[in-house]
């Protein structure tokens, strides 16, 4: 399986209140559950500007997290996946960084990424 950086086209509308899944590919592997430690790929992108803020793949490598650390929209948006998956996330402020002025230079910000799962622990 050849992975290539996605690309995120601008998001027309308002954005969204609540956390929305897009699958973009279904994976046939592991799934990913709360208690898992989780490989990815990911880019994330500001919904409102569409530009990158971050990106695994800018550094040339996955990231290995425990999935019960990371923000609520990805806690979420990853539980259920499975390896082999590539799956959009339109994630609201209340479930990245909390609302403007919180501290986190995304505060207050909606958030989109596109996440490759590469591998469950």
């Amino acid at each position: 399986m050849t992975l290539q950086k996605p690309e995120i086209d601008f998001q027309p509308g308002p954005a969204p209140t609540l956390l929305e899944i897009d699958d973009l590919t279904v994976g046939d592997g592991a799934e990913a559950h709360p208690s898992s430690t989780v490989t990815v790929h990911y880019l994330g992108v500001g919904f409102e500007t569409g530009e990158e803020f971050d990106s695994s793949w800018s550094r040339g490598e996955p990231a290995t997290f425990p999935l019960r650390s990371l923000i609520p929209g990805w806690k979420l948006g990853i539980k259920g996946m499975k390896v082999g998956g590539r799956r959009k996330l339109v994630v609201p402020p209340h479930l990245a960084y909390g609302p403007a002025g919180s501290g986190h230079p995304l505060a207050g910000q909606t958030l989109v990424f596109v996440i490759d799962l590469l591998n469950v622990a």
